[in-house]
C-alpha cells in the first residue's frame, strides 16, 4: 500500500485542516490510540501491555460494544485512559445520510453516559475508516466535538499485511506530535499482538512519552 496512507500527506492534513492529524510539539510526545473496542480479552490485553510500560492512551469505542462489554468499558477509565465516541455501529459515513450519522454518534454518547461508572464528558470523535462527509463533520464540530484523525495508520486490521510490515508501518513514520492508530479488535489482533510490545518498548527506547487526547 502507498505509504500516503500509513503517513498521513501534509496536503490531506491543509485540505481538511478542521480534523485534528497530529498534536506538534517540541517535548516527543505523541498519543497511542485505539479504535474499535472495548472486546473482551483483546481490550484487556492491551490494557496490561500499556500498564507493563506506564502508557495512557485514548480509546475511540463502539457504542454497541460499550454496551455488551461495559466491565471491560470502565476498565479502560479507571485505569486512566481516555475515551472517544466512534459511533454506535461504526458507520461509515461517505454511506450514511447526515441525519443517520448525527443519531448514531448521540446513541454512542448516550451509552458512554449511561455506562461509565465517572461522569464523563466525552468531546473527541473519530469517524470509523475515516469517511465522513462535510455535512457530518460541520454539524458534529457544531456539537462541541473535536474531530480526531490520525499522522500514523499501523494498519494492524489488514490481514493480507505481515506483521514485520505493521511494525514497519508505525516505526518508520512516528516522530513528536503523532498521533497513532491501532484496533483493539480480533481482526486486527494478530498483528497487533506482535506489533504493540515492539512499539512500547521503542518508544520508550526513544524518550517519546505517550500521552491521551482530550
Amino acid at each position: 500500500m502507498n505509504d500516503i496512507w500509513v503517513k498521513t500527506n501534509w496536503i490531506i492534513k491543509k485540505i481538511f485542516s478542521n480534523y485534528v492529524w497530529n498534536i506538534p510539539n517540541t517535548e516527543n510526545k505523541i498519543h497511542l490510540t485505539f479504535d474499535d473496542g472495548p472486546i473482551p480479552e483483546i481490550t484487556e490485553w492491551v490494557l496490561e501491555e500499556l500498564k507493563k510500560h506506564q502508557v495512557k492512551a485514548t480509546f475511540f469505542c463502539i457504542g454497541d460494544n460499550i454496551g455488551k462489554h461495559p466491565e471491560i468499558f470502565n476498565k479502560v477509565i479507571s485505569e486512566g485512559h481516555a475515551i472517544g465516541n466512534h459511533t454506535f455501529n461504526h458507520l461509515n459515513g461517505w454511506k450514511t445520510t447526515t441525519e443517520t450519522y448525527l443519531e448514531n454518534l448521540e446513541r454512542c454518547e448516550k451509552i458512554i453516559q449511561q455506562s461509565a461508572i465517572n461522569n464523563l464528558n466525552v468531546k473527541i470523535f473519530r469517524p470509523p475508516y475515516g469517511k465522513i462527509k462535510r455535512s457530518q463533520a460541520k454539524s458534529i464540530r457544531k456539537l462541541g466535538y473535536k474531530i480526531i484523525m490520525w499522522d500514523v495508520l499501523s494498519l494492524d486490521f489488514d490481514s493480507s499485511l505481515s506483521k514485520e510490515k505493521c511494525l514497519e508501518n508505525v516505526l518508520s513514520n512516528v516522530e513528536s506530535g503523532s498521533i497513532i492508530v491501532f484496533h483493539d479488535s480480533i481482526k486486527a489482533f494478530k498483528n497487533l499482538e506482535y506489533v504493540l510490545p515492539k512499539t512500547l518498548a521503542y518508544l520508550k527506547e526513544k524518550n517519546f512519552t505517550c500521552e491521551v487526547i482530550e
